[in-house]
């Protein structure tokens, strides 16, 4: 554990982050989320809700700026938002403008090609989010750790 990190990022999830580059997607998924077959590189976080993942994500990733939406939901059926849609936009700390929609095959799709898939223990419905990695721009230093 490190301090002034979330113990959420753990060891191998902090390091697939790093690994990212600008413009690189990485989605959160649930548990009912179609991971192993789908993704390249994949790290799970059994019994973590989505939203506590996505939330110390963005801790450490910014969201990017440019062209289209930085923030994918996968859309439910029926149109309505899902409660956990409400809490993963939430975390992601996106606005408004930066947040779609996709099918949920087109986002299978859209995932299969992410730079990395974390697999929550997120047991509700559509409870998965793209997210797509912005600009580093500055390092801040802090304080030792105490």
């Amino acid at each position: 554990m490190l301090s002034g990190i979330s113990p959420v990022l753990v060891g191998d999830l902090l390091a697939a982050l790093d690994h990212l580059g600008h413009g690189d997607e990485l989605v959160v998924a649930d548990a009912n989320f179609p991971s192993r077959r789908l993704a390249r590189n994949l790290v799970e976080t059994p019994g973590l809700a989505a939203a506590d993942v996505v939330a110390a994500i963005r801790t450490v990733v910014p969201l990017d700026g440019y062209d289209g939406e930085s923030v994918l939901l996968m859309a439910a059926e029926g149109g309505e938002t899902t409660p956990v849609q409400r809490d993963l936009v939430a975390a992601a700390e996106a606005t408004v403008e930066r947040i779609g929609e996709l099918e949920r095959h087109a986002f299978y799709e859209r995932a299969a090609r992410a730079g990395l898939v974390v697999r929550t223990g997120e047991l509700r419905p559509y409870g998965n989010l793209i997210l797509r990695k912005g600009v580093v721009n500055e390092y801040t230093p802090r304080e030792a750790a105490r």
